[in-house]
């Protein structure tokens, strides 16, 4: 039998959950008060000298009914607050009871622990195969008044660094009551001096790495545009001001949801930290009536001593093997090729069967067809909704063109966009009211389109059996799911008024109910999540989906950036990343075919160009590079990822790939400008065994894994603009 990982001392009401990495302590203070004591390295035995000091101060809420003025409730730091308890900082809950009032004080009830990780009923979530390689305590805090319970759910994991926390309300007593905001977590800080890191960005120039010191206030990092979004990833790291991507102390906070989310940091007058993190309240009300209740999305928190790359290796293996529910997580992926930058709309089988031939001949693995090939859609303004083959493009039936893909040695993809409506289909001709929409306004179109309303089932339904009748003829492998507009005209048809509060976090619920009936049937099926690219890049999508179209932009040298912020949190195997024409045509940039190749053989391996227009030339290299990427790709997708050098901050970027083993090592690095007089630069690897001897695979050189780590080697000079170059070693 396995240690316990979690343990309550009854005498100091001191829980502490800990495994060979990490400890997580707090306690029920005075008052019943949930304390936080401490999150970070391993602490071998507690005991007990970490109270919160005493100290009056002016104007703070005390406890009721006590004379006590040196217990302040406004800077004690805690594990969960709510608005109206007399805590002054950003609140983790807000609740109107029925008299209007915002008022609710979460007191200390009881606690339970459980072995593994209890299911989330409707939402996707963290997993455990075997039950004894994770514990859950789940704390419940009570408001005596309106009889809300909190239950507050804390699952730490023997193998990671890592907590997992989330929040189920529950409503005890007999009053309908109004939650307004509902945080997954809080987590008060003292003592720190942090800095913090955000993933911003935009459609086409996703996950940029943002650095800021933490200044008095409020800063809040969000979307509420109803998808995770390309602006706001949901994820924070909280770091050390001297913390890099090789030491320092490093805090990573990241949601599984896929809808409008908030992370919210305060530093208060006493320099504390408090962050809080969940589903954003912008427009959110959810009813929550007597005897029901509402669970919120899982926060995972992870820990590390090794700087950025210590807790973006604990988010990889973690999500690699706690938050992928499918079987192709451990499966390579094909190398395949998209005909959308090829042939946008204009393609029918005869166009497009040469452009098949030619990726057999090139050894790519899967043939992927992009938007078009429905209804009678010709460009963006039709067909959404209707997923039935456009017989003009296709005059003997999709999956007669689908067969020839397989006779040829490959497997077939497809394209489909199945939240969206267009005004010019069927189905809108048919249901009008499927169309979320405002009475009595005029919806907006974005990308000439419209959202399905995906919170009612029988809009869910209706989405399914259209997409069963392709799915189930068995000739479809691999499914790109896009989503290419966010959230308008807010409102749900089949809701009563004080209801509509719950649109957004419905439509999330319907989809992942949708995708939950989808995924699970069509097990066989490889899914890729798209929104634009990475526009709902996120570990709700994760669940369901193990890959991720990371951006529609292609060019190679705004992919650097890209997928190097990407990687923060996500794992190689889950980055979409395709070689594509040059000039680029996103930027009208020029690259190097070999940069290219080496940036987008960084992720999951993809063409998309117009193959028939190769020369002789691009040809014979693309059938190198695709056979060179087979040779590497097991270790590419599995293996340990790290970080070496920002294109945020340099004018190079690297990386590296090492197997589990540490027998293998691939090691990447990019001078992106040429420069008239070039500074000397080295490179210096991570993640190798010291003590192992390597040997370079392409000159055959011996170096030991201390030398290439601690002497690095000298970077190549090329007097060209976006030059890469790739180095495998293998250990002797």
């Amino acid at each position: 039998m396995k240690t316990d990982m979690i343990t309550f001392d009854e005498k100091n009401q001191v829980f502490n959950l800990s495994n060979n990495y990490i400890s997580y302590i707090f306690s029920v203070e005075e008052g019943k008060i949930l304390a936080h004591l401490y999150f970070g390295k391993k602490i071998r035995n507690y005991h007990g000298n970490l109270q919160y000091p005493r100290i009056s101060r002016s104007f703070s809420a005390n406890l009721p009914g006590s004379e006590d003025k040196t217990f302040s409730r406004d800077t004690l730091p805690k594990e969960y607050s709510s608005a109206g308890e007399g805590d002054f900082r950003t609140p983790a809950a807000v609740v109107k009871n029925e008299n209007g009032a915002y008022a609710s004080f979460l007191t200390y009830k009881t606690y339970q622990k459980v072995n593994g990780r209890p299911k989330m009923k409707g939402l996707p979530a963290s997993f455990v195969n075997n039950e004894e390689d994770a514990q859950t305590l789940i704390v419940t805090l009570e408001d005596k008044v309106s009889k809300l319970e909190f239950d507050l759910s804390y699952t730490i994991f023997r193998k990671y660094p890592i907590i997992v926390r989330s929040v189920k309300v529950r409503n005890m007593g007999t009053d309908t009551v109004f939650l307004n905001k509902v945080s997954s977590m809080q987590l008060d800080f003292v003592g720190k001096k942090f800095e913090s890191i955000t993933l911003p960005g935009a459609h086409m120039n996703e996950c940029n790495i943002e650095r800021n010191p933490l200044h008095h206030g409020l800063a809040v990092c969000s979307s509420n545009r109803g998808v995770s979004s390309p602006q706001m990833n949901p994820f924070v790291a909280l770091v050390d001001k001297d913390t890099n991507e090789f030491s320092g102390e490093a805090y990573g906070f990241s949601l599984v949801y896929s809808g409008n989310h908030k992370i919210e940091l305060e530093k208060d007058q006493i320099n504390q930290v408090r962050l809080n993190m969940g589903i954003n309240d912008y427009n959110f009300s959810w009813k929550l009536v007597p005897e029901e209740s509402l669970q919120t999305p899982e926060a995972i928190m992870v820990y590390s001593k090794n700087g950025l790359n210590g807790i973006s290796q604990s988010f990889h293996h973690f999500i690699d093997e706690n938050i992928i529910r499918s079987k192709f997580k451990n499966i390579e992926r094909p190398i395949l090729i998209n005909n959308w930058e090829a042939t946008y709309f204009d393609f029918n089988e005869e166009k497009l069967l040469p452009l098949v031939k030619k990726a057999k001949d090139l050894g790519m693995e899967m043939f992927v067809l992009d938007d078009g090939w429905f209804g009678h859609r010709n460009n963006s303004r039709s067909s959404l909704g209707d997923w039935t083959v456009n017989r003009e493009k296709f005059p003997q039936g999709l999956i007669h063109f689908a067969k020839l893909v397989h006779e040829q040695g490959m497997k077939f993809g497809l394209w489909f966009e199945p939240e969206m409506i267009s005004h010019d289909s069927e189905l809108y001709k048919k249901h009008p009211d499927y169309l979320m929409h405002v009475p009595g306004r005029m919806p907006s179109p974005s990308r000439h389109q419209y959202v399905l309303d995906l919170g009612r089932k029988e809009v869910r339904d209706e989405v399914v059996g259209q997409i069963d009748k392709i799915l189930s003829s068995g000739q479809i492998d691999y499914v790109k799911w896009d989503m290419n507009r966010h959230l308008t005209d807010i409102y749900q048809a089949d809701l009563p008024i004080d209801k509509q509060g719950e649109v957004y976090h419905r439509y999330v619920l319907g989809l992942y109910d949708l995708l939950a009936r989808i995924t699970s049937k069509y097990d066989n099926i490889l899914f890729e999540s798209c929104s634009s690219g990475g526009g709902r890049f996120d570990l709700g999508m994760a669940y369901y989906m193990p890959q991720t179209w990371t951006s529609d932009n292609t060019d190679a040298v705004a992919r650097m950036k890209i997928q190097y912020g990407t990687s923060l949190i996500y794992p190689t195997n889950m980055i979409g990343a395709h070689v594509s024409v040059s000039p680029n045509e996103q930027t009208g940039r020029l690259v190097p075919l070999d940069t290219r190749y080496l940036v987008a053989m960084s992720g999951v391996l993809g063409y998309e160009l117009d193959l028939t227009k190769l020369t002789s030339l691009e040809s014979e290299k693309i059938k190198s590079q695709i056979s060179n990427y087979k040779k590497l790709r097991k270790l590419i997708q599995f293996g340990d990822f790290y970080r070496l050098k920002s294109p945020f901050d340099t004018n190079q970027a690297a990386w590296n790939f090492v197997s589990k083993d540490q027998k293998e090592a691939l090691v990447f690095s990019f001078n992106i400008l040429s420069q008239a007089q070039p500074v000397f630069t080295k490179t210096k690897m991570y993640g190798l065994n010291p003590n192992f001897d390597y040997e370079d695979q392409n000159g055959g050189e011996i170096f030991g894994g201390d030398e290439l780590m601690d002497m690095g080697f000298y970077d190549e000079i090329a007097k060209q603009d976006f030059v890469g170059k790739m180095r495998y070693f293998k250990a002797i």
